[in-house]
């Protein structure tokens, strides 16, 4: 099953399988190796946005408006 990130709550994990155009940042989190990566999401700010993701290591926040471009591949319950 495939969600937006933006629609993702907090514990869910996947696999980012695709960014929408969110200009310059997209080329960074491709820089961070989160395409085709599992992630994690870790805590939502009041409102949804930020979202805090959590990358192997890294601890990322995203705004939610860019969360919605991007698309993952849920992992399926056990």
């Amino acid at each position: 099953m495939r969600k937006k990130l933006s629609d993702m709550e907090v514990g869910e994990s996947g696999i980012v399988r695709s960014i929408g155009d969110i200009k310059e940042l997209k080329n960074r989190l491709i820089e961070l190796g989160i395409l085709n990566t599992p992630i994690k999401i870790v805590k939502k700010a009041p409102f949804n946005d930020p979202i805090a993701i959590k990358i192997g290591n890294t601890t990322i926040a995203i705004r939610n408006e860019d969360a919605k471009k991007i698309e993952v591949e849920l992992f399926k319950e056990k």
